[in-house]
């Protein structure tokens, strides 16, 4: 595959100049030139973590520097240097900093199989706690595990849930949330064909096609793979994507499915012109600032059999090891970070889900959440510790649409599978 061609390249230019580095700590932080300090190990020494991040909002910034500044002041031995990057922008920033032997102590980001398999990240036994890795929900856990060490400590969640207009069901003369596809598809139909909306809104353009092919084939027991096989040509991912098309073709979705795309179609929903629409924790904020007079509700996702499943979603923090000497230091910081009071601050605040069982416990109360919050030890995760993942992506992206256009579940099914295929 040739993204992994490439951070191999990055590997080996970072492990042949591995022998130079000596235990300083890397430079960086909010700050341009910065000294990054000693870790040194003699008494009464301050090791200084780079700790690398994107923004999820205009507050990340804010809400980092408030932890970091609480951690420092009951850690006096520790400081952490911040540096927020784009999306858009830190994997490129990172591979730039493992090229010049500085990567982040400390890093928040999305893929992470192929720094693994390098030996560049530590395994969490090593940067956190017992107690702390023990907290966090099974299922985003193991999504973190690289042949079954775990690399990364799940920092946010998200998981998609059934977002019912409760007027447009009163107008279709629909009583009951679905909780199976035959009960969405015959609610869908009703809103459809008494109201002047759309029933159902599915969006298969290419900003979040994969995520919305998930959905239903996690309600059928399906998923894209594991580590190490994609598979998404199989009876039960086929029989959804059957279902979807079936959906589409009797008009009990919006028009054009192919070309919708999340956000102006969950936007639509906000203006109370859509009966059922999957969507995210951040949506109920959304909801109140731009139409706080919808009336809608919140349920678990509608599968086959009414069996709970959902899409579940996770970023992590992840450390990269480099020399080995600021292990305990990052174990302070995770720990810290992870409390349930800090860390349940810091999802809530940003609009997200919590990783960890006592977060869970803490936002349990919040009664808008906690249909996510349910659906979270069902929730089923892209593969993205496969290296094929990125190709399968794009491929859902952009060929999964064709099905509302004519073009038969089976053949597109077939061409995403050939996509990642050829990406091993």
């Amino acid at each position: 595959m040739k993204k992994h061609n490439l951070r191999g390249a990055v590997v080996a230019g970072a492990a042949a100049a591995a022998l130079l580095l000596t235990s300083c700590g890397f430079s960086g932080g909010t700050t341009s030139g910065a000294a990054s300090g000693s870790a040194g190990a003699s008494a009464g020494a301050v090791t200084t973590l780079d700790m690398m991040v994107p923004s999820y909002s205009d507050g990340t910034k804010a809400l980092w520097e408030k932890v970091i500044k609480d951690f420092e002041a009951a850690n006096t031995d520790v400081k952490v240097n911040l540096e927020m990057q784009s999306w858009e922008n830190i994997e490129g920033v990172l591979k730039t900093k493992i090229q010049g032997n500085k990567a982040p102590d400390i890093y928040n980001g999305g893929a992470f199989a192929e720094f693994a398999a390098e030996g560049l990240l530590a395994p969490v036994t090593d940067v956190a706690s017992e107690a702390t890795i023990a907290d966090f929900q099974p299922s985003f856990a193991d999504n973190e595990k690289v042949d079954g060490t775990q690399y990364g400590l799940p920092l946010i969640a998200s998981a998609r849930a059934l977002f019912y207009n409760k007027a447009l069901m009163k107008d279709a003369g629909v009583a009951d949330v679905p909780k199976t596809w035959d009960e969405l598809y015959n609610a869908s139909k009703a809103v459809s064909e008494k109201t002047k909306s759309a029933g159902y809104g599915m969006p298969l353009g290419n900003e979040e096609a994969q995520g919305e092919s998930l959905i239903w084939f996690a309600g059928n027991g399906g998923n894209f793979g594991n580590a190490t096989a994609i598979e998404v040509n199989t009876p039960v991912n086929l029989e959804a994507a059957d279902f979807m098309q079936k959906m589409i073709k009797d008009g009990v979705t919006q028009k054009d499915p192919g070309a919708t795309q999340r956000t102006p179609m969950l936007n639509t929903f906000i203006q109370g012109k859509i009966g059922f629409a999957y969507a995210l924790p951040q949506t109920v904020g959304q909801i109140k600032k731009e139409n706080p007079s919808l009336e809608y509700g919140i349920a678990p996702v509608a599968t086959k059999t009414g069996a709970p499943a959902t899409l579940g979603v996770a970023d992590r923090l992840m450390s990269f090891k480099n020399d080995g000497s600021k292990a305990a230091a990052v174990k302070k910081f995770m720990d810290y970070f992870f409390s349930a009071d800090v860390y349940s601050n810091w999802v809530t605040t940003e609009g997200f889900l919590p990783t960890t069982k006592s977060g869970s416990e803490k936002m349990a109360g919040d009664e808008t959440l906690k249909p996510f919050l349910d659906m979270l030890p069902n929730a089923v995760f892209y593969p993205t510790t496969n290296p094929a993942w990125n190709a399968t992506d794009g491929a859902f992206k952009s060929l999964m649409g064709q099905i509302a256009t004519g073009k038969s579940a089976t053949d597109v099914l077939k061409e995403i599978q050939a996509k990642a295929d050829a990406a091993k």
